[in-house]
């Protein structure tokens, strides 16, 4: 997660006739919680993209890189269900709990990532056995249309409905201190790129599909 620093340049002399004018120049502007969750939804929105053109390839019986299949699942994996989605079920989940607000929508949530993850490791062990037949090929292909329509109206929920509701149960300063929550964790996992490595590594999985140019999505009308 990075965090966006206004720093002014006042010079020493001037910084006690400075200070009140900049102050809030030298405040640190951080991305909120749920900002930073629905900036992940759209990583995952980019991975779902991948698995469609995957589909489409098998519907059109042509050709893929099988590790295009095995290093998108392994992001979710990694980044999605065992980062993102454990951040919902530690921190957000139980405060609705708590709170006794929507609890049937994180009820179905929850029960989505554990779904998702069943998913997920039948993706990989059928890209990992090398996809050699076309049986093979089509229960992979229900597997990416399994875990797409689900998250597809899952990520869409939490962000119109439950990442709203969430600033409204919790103060500022605990909203403010499970950014820099967040934050650590995403370090600690991912290193110094953290949420930046994984968009570089999707980029690159869109890149060798041929899907990656923005442009050849727009249609002519």
């Amino acid at each position: 997660m990075f965090r966006r620093r206004f720093l002014s340049l006042i010079p020493a002399a001037g910084l006690l006739v400075a200070m009140p004018q900049f102050a809030a120049a030298q405040e640190e502007e951080e991305v909120t919680p749920t900002e930073d969750l629905m900036r992940e939804h759209g990583l995952l929105k980019r991975v779902l993209l991948i698995y469609d053109e995957v589909r489409s390839r098998i519907a059109a019986k042509a050709s893929f890189p099988a590790e295009a299949v095995t290093n998108s699942a392994n992001i979710i994996r990694s980044f999605i269900e065992q980062y993102h989605e454990k951040l919902e079920e530690d921190h957000l989940f139980p405060r609705f709990r708590k709170k006794n607000k929507l609890v049937d929508l994180v009820d179905t949530l929850d029960a989505q990532h554990k779904a998702g993850r069943r998913v997920t490791e039948r993706i990989l062990s059928l890209a990992r056995a090398g996809l050699k037949s076309d049986a093979d090929k089509q229960a992979l292909s229900t597997a990416l249309h399994q875990f797409v329509r689900m998250y597809a109206p899952h990520e869409a929920r939490e962000d119109t409905v439950l990442f709203p509701a969430f600033r409204e149960l919790v103060s500022k300063n605990e909203y403010a201190a499970l950014g820099e929550d967040f934050e650590k964790r995403e370090h600690q996992l991912f290193g110094k790129e953290g949420f930046e490595g994984m968009v570089e590594k999707v980029g690159g999985i869109e890149k060798t599909l041929g899907i990656y140019d923005l442009k050849q999505f727009t249609p002519r009308v």
